[in-house]
């Protein structure tokens, strides 16, 4: 009987899932997460910094769309969480700002830089002088 316990002790203990750890993934991009049991849900907790969707029962990929920090939850067929995580989504390997008065311009590296978001000549700083901003004659 004590040993029927003990088995049942540590199949409840083996069919727990995974908590409080942490999974990061940069900016834009993707990573893949093998789950141990088949998932019918995926439940992200901020939609806004990451998105996740299922390749099929048993992997899921995440896309860090914003910085910042969520969770993931994912359940079986019976309703049970087979994996629960912190997402974190962390800066590329390499960024530069640079500042010019109030505009900013980002820029992504690695062997190479690229410029990340709007161009700043979309968005030029306002003057509180009219006679600047009108055209010369």
């Amino acid at each position: 009987m004590r040993r029927l316990a003990l088995l049942a002790v540590a199949a409840t203990l083996a069919a727990q899932p995974a908590f409080a750890e942490t999974f990061a993934v940069r900016l834009d991009q993707s990573a893949r997460i093998r789950l141990s049991a088949p998932a019918r849900d995926v439940i992200v907790g901020n939609p806004g910094i990451a998105d996740v969707s299922m390749i099929d029962s048993r992997n899921v990929v995440v896309l860090g769309k914003a910085y910042g920090m969520t969770n993931l939850i994912v359940v079986d067929r019976a309703g049970r969480t087979i994996l629960e995580r912190d997402l974190v989504v962390t800066a590329p390997e390499a960024s530069v700002s640079i500042f010019r008065g109030p505009q900013m311009v980002s820029y992504a590296c690695s062997s190479l830089c690229e410029r990340v978001g709007p161009p700043a000549a979309a968005s030029t700083p306002a003057t509180s002088d009219p006679a600047a901003a009108a055209p010369a004659p």
